[in-house]
Parts: C-alpha cells; structure tokens; sequence
C-alpha cells in the first residue's frame, strides 16, 4: 500500500507519512493468509539458494504466530519437507532477526546442528489499530531467512562479536495488552483495542538509537574494528528518522547504512533479512565488506552482529 494512499484515507496532506518515516510503500498479506505463508515462501528461497535444500534446524524469529499455541516453526519445517528437525519460535519482536541468528550459531557451535535455516517473518498488518495513523503509516508485513551452516570462525560469513541484551523496565514502550495470560487470568472484560499494537513513539526512538548505537559499536570492538573499518551497517528498518540519528550519533556518513524502508516499510522481524538481500541484489553489499548488524524491538530487546561478507554462489533473489 502507497503511503498517499494511507494519507488520503487520514485526510493529512501528501507527502506527510514519508516526510517522517521514509516510507513509500509496505505490502501487507492478502485475506486468509498468515505469518507461516510468508515463513515458507522465504524459507524456500533461502534454501534454494544455499543449493542444499536442507537444514538440521529452523529457528523462526516472530511476534505475529499463526497461532498462540502451538509454535509455527515445527509447521514451516514440516511444509518446507525438512523432517523431524528442531524448530522453535523466538519472540524478540524487531531483535528478532538478530536473536534468532545468535540462538542458530549456539546450536551449531554446541553440535546441535550442521545447517540452520533462520527465518525472521512478522505480520504486523494483523496487530495494527486500523484507526491509528502512527503505527498504520509504519508497519508493514514481510519475510526474509538466511542458512547458517558449521565453518571456520576466520571465513567470510562468519558471524563474530554477537551481542544480546534486555531491559524489562520499558515493556510498556511497544506492547499489546490483551491476548496473553495476564490479561486472559483477570475477570475484566478486554476490549477489541486491547489486542492491538501500542507504542510510545518518541520514548522508543530515544530508546532505538541510544541502544542501537552503543550495541554496534560494542559488536566493532569486540572485533577489533573502528568506526572507519565498518564497511555497512544494517540496522533493524524502524523508522529513516532513526537510521540518520543513529548514524548522526556515530559521526558516520549515512551511505554506510543500509536502508530499504521506504520500499517495504518496518517488516520487524524480518527487517534485517529483507535489507541484507536487497543491499546484496543491487551491489550495496559486496564479498569483503565488514558488516555490522544492529537491531532494537519491544520488550525491551536489542542485539547485534558482526561478520565479513561472502561471496555468494548466485545472485540474491530480490525480496
């Protein structure tokens, strides 16, 4: 959906949604389907293009399951053919992506697994107030997934100076009140608002590029990297307001950060995937280039990546 068209049905002037996001246009899911589809769609194409077609395990990084009970990551294995696999949901919300891959690169370096598929897969269009301009005019729905597989910590690919980190004193900042068991344990009714998303925007983005920014350049350090030897930096695509403080605060020039959000919005979990496979599709990634991964999400979460990109077998599909 356009944001003009978002705009229009607000009555706020052209241009205006864009003007504070950066956001051109997000895609949503059509009637009926669900987080699961897209899980499979971009599971599929990951595995494809690793040109094995299999993984010992699935990690799927989601804050919108098909379901409350059961996980829908046992649902996306057994639909992708991959068996009887390990495959659990991490709900990180917008860390998602970047939980989702420390948990696989655990499994493999504890012999768990050989190959994991990762998918990060959010359909925030099914969570959204349809009558709220803030976070209609943000979120978007998508999918995007990586194969991790056992290496040499010096190859490309490899991912280096994983950081996770939490602060449950802020939950309240981005949540949904209704639909778990606190609420579900009360005799108070819960209205339909209650199962929609709220968030604080000004405190969160205060929160995003304050946690954003010490994480990445904690994940340089721990590499041994300065600021000046960070070839791209891919943060979590919440807002193009926050990637400039983000950068503005790292005294770094924005063509070093990765930016896809006005072509697809805020995709939360699968921001981070969706970014990398176009940055790498169009050139904006190339073999040898120092990466540093960096997201933020409710909860609050926030975590980060290194790693040196590879040479890729193929060309990326475009998301």
């Amino acid at each position: 959906m356009k944001s003009s068209e978002i705009e229009k049905e607000f009555n706020v002037r052209q241009g205006w949604i864009t003007s504070r996001t950066g956001i051109e246009l997000r895609h949503f899911i059509s009637p009926g389907e669900a987080t699961g589809d897209l899980a499979v769609r971009a599971g599929e194409r990951a595995l494809a293009h690793s040109g094995v077609h299999r993984a010992d395990a699935l990690v799927l990084a989601t804050s919108t399951p098909d379901q409350l009970c059961p996980p829908t990551a046992p649902q996306v294995a057994a639909a992708l053919g991959l068996g009887h696999v390990a495959a659990f949901d991490v709900a990180a919300v917008c860390s998602g992506f970047v939980y989702a891959l420390v948990t696989a690169a655990g499994l493999i370096a504890t012999s768990v697994a050989d190959r994991v598929l990762v998918i990060g897969a959010d359909t925030f269009s099914t969570i959204v107030d349809p009558n709220d301009l803030a976070t209609r005019a943000v979120f978007g729905d998508g999918a995007g997934a990586a194969v991790l597989r056992a290496g040499r910590a010096d190859e490309p690919g490899a991912l280096s100076g994983m950081r996770l980190s939490s602060d449950g004193t802020g939950h309240g900042l981005i949540t949904i009140q209704g639909g778990g068991s606190r609420a579900r344990s009360t005799s108070l009714p819960v209205g339909s608002q209650d199962m929609f998303l709220t968030m604080a925007g000004q405190a969160t983005f205060t929160e995003a590029v304050r946690r954003m920014s010490e994480s990445v350049m904690r994940t340089a350090a721990d590499c041994s990297w300065t600021a000046d030897d960070i070839d791209r930096i891919v943060l979590h695509q919440a807002n193009a307001r926050i990637l400039a403080a983000v950068a503005r605060r790292l005294e770094l020039p924005s063509e070093r950060f990765v930016s896809n959000i006005a072509q697809v919005g805020n995709t939360a979990a699968a921001s981070i995937p969706l970014a990398l496979a176009t940055a790498a599709a169009t050139g904006e990634l190339t073999a040898g280039h120092r990466v540093v991964l960096g997201s933020f999400g409710g909860g609050l979460t926030w975590g980060s990546a290194a790693l040196v990109w590879p040479q890729l077998n193929k060309e990326v599909p475009h998301p």
